[in-house]
Protein backbone atom coordinates (compact mmCIF):
# COMPACT_ATOMS: atom_id res chain seq x y z
CA UNK A 1 0.00 0.00 0.00
CA UNK A 2 1.23 3.37 -1.05
CA UNK A 3 1.26 6.62 1.70
CA UNK A 4 0.12 9.69 0.62
CA UNK A 5 3.62 11.05 0.69
CA UNK A 6 4.65 8.20 -2.13
CA UNK A 7 1.98 9.16 -4.55
CA UNK A 8 2.44 12.97 -4.49
CA UNK A 9 5.37 13.59 -2.92
CA UNK A 10 6.41 15.33 0.31
CA UNK A 11 4.66 18.96 0.48
CA UNK A 12 7.34 19.95 2.42
CA UNK A 13 9.70 19.62 -0.57
CA UNK A 14 7.97 21.85 -2.73
CA UNK A 15 7.72 25.34 -1.63
CA UNK A 16 4.92 26.77 -3.67
CA UNK A 17 2.63 24.17 -2.21
CA UNK A 18 3.59 25.08 1.67
CA UNK A 19 0.66 27.85 2.77
CA UNK A 20 2.24 31.33 3.23
CA UNK A 21 3.93 32.36 6.60
CA UNK A 22 1.94 34.58 8.64
CA UNK A 23 3.24 37.82 8.05
CA UNK A 24 3.74 39.91 12.22
CA UNK A 25 5.18 43.01 12.29
CA UNK A 26 8.62 43.52 12.96
CA UNK A 27 9.82 47.82 13.02
CA UNK A 28 7.98 50.46 13.97
CA UNK A 29 6.75 51.52 10.59
CA UNK A 30 5.11 47.81 10.31
CA UNK A 31 3.58 48.09 14.13
CA UNK A 32 1.94 51.72 12.84
CA UNK A 33 0.58 49.83 9.98
CA UNK A 34 -0.83 47.32 11.74
CA UNK A 35 -2.17 50.35 13.93
CA UNK A 36 -4.05 52.37 11.07
CA UNK A 37 -5.02 48.56 9.14
CA UNK A 38 -6.87 47.74 12.84
CA UNK A 39 -8.53 51.69 12.59
CA UNK A 40 -9.91 51.52 9.00
CA UNK A 41 -11.16 47.93 10.24
CA UNK A 42 -14.04 49.88 12.87
CA UNK A 43 -16.61 46.56 12.51
CA UNK A 44 -13.69 44.51 14.28
CA UNK A 45 -13.36 46.91 17.03
CA UNK A 46 -16.02 49.38 17.31
CA UNK A 47 -18.98 46.66 18.60
CA UNK A 48 -16.75 46.31 22.27
CA UNK A 49 -16.15 49.42 23.14
CA UNK A 50 -17.64 50.21 26.57
CA UNK A 51 -17.47 53.34 28.87
CA UNK A 52 -17.34 53.35 32.37
CA UNK A 53 -17.39 56.60 34.37
CA UNK A 54 -15.70 55.47 37.11
CA UNK A 55 -12.47 54.48 35.50
CA UNK A 56 -10.90 54.10 32.25
CA UNK A 57 -11.74 50.70 30.57
CA UNK A 58 -9.37 48.95 28.44
CA UNK A 59 -9.80 45.12 26.33
CA UNK A 60 -6.90 43.00 24.87
CA UNK A 61 -8.19 43.03 20.74
CA UNK A 62 -5.49 40.77 19.88
CA UNK A 63 -1.57 39.00 20.73
CA UNK A 64 1.16 38.13 18.27
CA UNK A 65 4.23 37.41 18.61
CA UNK A 66 6.20 39.60 20.75
CA UNK A 67 3.17 42.09 21.22
CA UNK A 68 -0.39 43.16 21.86
CA UNK A 69 -3.10 45.08 21.01
CA UNK A 70 -5.00 46.86 23.62
CA UNK A 71 -8.46 48.95 22.78
CA UNK A 72 -9.34 51.82 25.37
CA UNK A 73 -12.16 54.31 25.99
CA UNK A 74 -11.91 57.33 27.81
CA UNK A 75 -14.78 59.40 28.83
CA UNK A 76 -13.78 63.15 29.26
CA UNK A 77 -12.10 64.10 32.52
CA UNK A 78 -9.65 60.42 32.64
CA UNK A 79 -6.47 60.11 32.51
CA UNK A 80 -3.53 57.72 32.43
CA UNK A 81 -1.58 59.58 34.81
CA UNK A 82 2.44 60.14 34.41
CA UNK A 83 4.08 56.60 33.21
CA UNK A 84 6.16 54.87 31.00
CA UNK A 85 6.08 51.22 29.36
CA UNK A 86 9.37 49.52 31.26
CA UNK A 87 10.88 47.62 28.32
CA UNK A 88 8.51 48.13 25.59
CA UNK A 89 7.33 50.18 22.78
CA UNK A 90 4.58 51.34 21.72
CA UNK A 91 2.47 52.85 19.42
CA UNK A 92 -0.51 55.10 20.30
CA UNK A 93 -3.77 55.60 17.91
CA UNK A 94 -6.59 57.45 18.41
CA UNK A 95 -9.56 56.10 16.88
CA UNK A 96 -12.26 58.11 17.81
CA UNK A 97 -12.47 61.59 19.76
CA UNK A 98 -9.76 63.77 21.06
CA UNK A 99 -6.88 63.19 23.74
CA UNK A 100 -3.70 65.19 24.69
CA UNK A 101 -0.76 63.65 25.68
CA UNK A 102 1.55 65.37 28.57
CA UNK A 103 5.21 64.53 28.30
CA UNK A 104 7.71 66.23 31.12
CA UNK A 105 7.78 66.19 34.98
CA UNK A 106 4.17 66.84 36.01
CA UNK A 107 4.15 69.55 38.81
CA UNK A 108 2.12 68.61 41.95
CA UNK A 109 -1.10 70.99 40.46
CA UNK A 110 -1.23 69.04 37.25
CA UNK A 111 1.11 71.76 35.20
CA UNK A 112 3.89 69.55 33.12
CA UNK A 113 7.32 71.16 32.68
CA UNK A 114 7.19 69.29 28.77
CA UNK A 115 5.08 69.58 26.06
CA UNK A 116 1.47 69.37 25.33
CA UNK A 117 0.25 67.62 22.06
CA UNK A 118 -3.43 67.44 20.85
CA UNK A 119 -4.26 63.96 19.41
CA UNK A 120 -7.21 63.40 16.68
CA UNK A 121 -8.63 60.85 15.44
CA UNK A 122 -6.20 59.00 13.25
CA UNK A 123 -3.54 60.31 14.69
CA UNK A 124 -0.54 58.47 15.77
CA UNK A 125 2.29 58.52 18.33
CA UNK A 126 5.54 56.14 18.16
CA UNK A 127 7.42 55.81 21.91
CA UNK A 128 10.41 53.87 22.55
CA UNK A 129 10.82 51.73 25.90
CA UNK A 130 11.23 54.33 28.90
CA UNK A 131 9.20 57.15 27.17
CA UNK A 132 7.33 59.20 29.64
CA UNK A 133 4.21 60.43 29.71
CA UNK A 134 0.71 61.45 30.65
CA UNK A 135 -2.67 60.86 28.27
CA UNK A 136 -5.67 62.47 29.26
CA UNK A 137 -9.10 63.45 27.55
CA UNK A 138 -9.54 66.93 28.49
CA UNK A 139 -12.68 67.37 25.60
CA UNK A 140 -15.86 67.32 26.35
CA UNK A 141 -16.50 63.89 24.28
CA UNK A 142 -15.46 60.69 25.19
CA UNK A 143 -12.39 59.08 22.78
CA UNK A 144 -10.97 55.82 21.72
CA UNK A 145 -7.67 54.53 21.59
CA UNK A 146 -5.88 51.83 20.24
CA UNK A 147 -2.16 50.83 21.91
CA UNK A 148 0.05 48.39 20.07
CA UNK A 149 3.05 47.19 22.67
CA UNK A 150 6.12 45.47 21.94
CA UNK A 151 7.13 43.12 23.59
CA UNK A 152 3.48 42.57 25.19
CA UNK A 153 3.38 45.32 28.12
CA UNK A 154 4.42 43.26 31.43
CA UNK A 155 5.00 47.00 33.48
CA UNK A 156 3.49 50.47 33.81
CA UNK A 157 5.62 52.67 36.24
CA UNK A 158 4.09 55.08 37.34
CA UNK A 159 5.75 58.91 37.69
CA UNK A 160 4.61 60.68 41.15
CA UNK A 161 4.89 64.43 41.47
CA UNK A 162 7.74 65.59 44.68
CA UNK A 163 8.28 68.51 45.81
CA UNK A 164 11.71 69.18 44.53
CA UNK A 165 10.12 69.01 40.97
CA UNK A 166 12.10 65.98 40.18
CA UNK A 167 10.21 62.67 39.10
CA UNK A 168 10.22 59.48 41.45
CA UNK A 169 8.98 56.23 39.38
CA UNK A 170 7.07 53.59 41.14
CA UNK A 171 6.79 50.34 39.36
CA UNK A 172 3.59 48.58 39.61
CA UNK A 173 4.10 44.66 38.41
CA UNK A 174 1.44 42.22 38.00
CA UNK A 175 -2.20 43.67 37.04
CA UNK A 176 -1.03 46.54 34.83
CA UNK A 177 -3.44 49.61 33.97
CA UNK A 178 -3.49 50.53 31.01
Amino acid sequence: MNSDVQIAGDPLAVPHLMPPVPAHPSTVAEFAGLARGIAADRDSWAHLVRYDAASRWYHRLRTGPGYEVWLLSWVPGQGSGQHDHGPSSGVLTVLSGELTELTGPTGPTGATGGGRRRLRAGDQRVFAPGYAHEVVNDSLEPAVSLHIYSPGLTEMPMHHAAPAASVVPSVARGAVAR
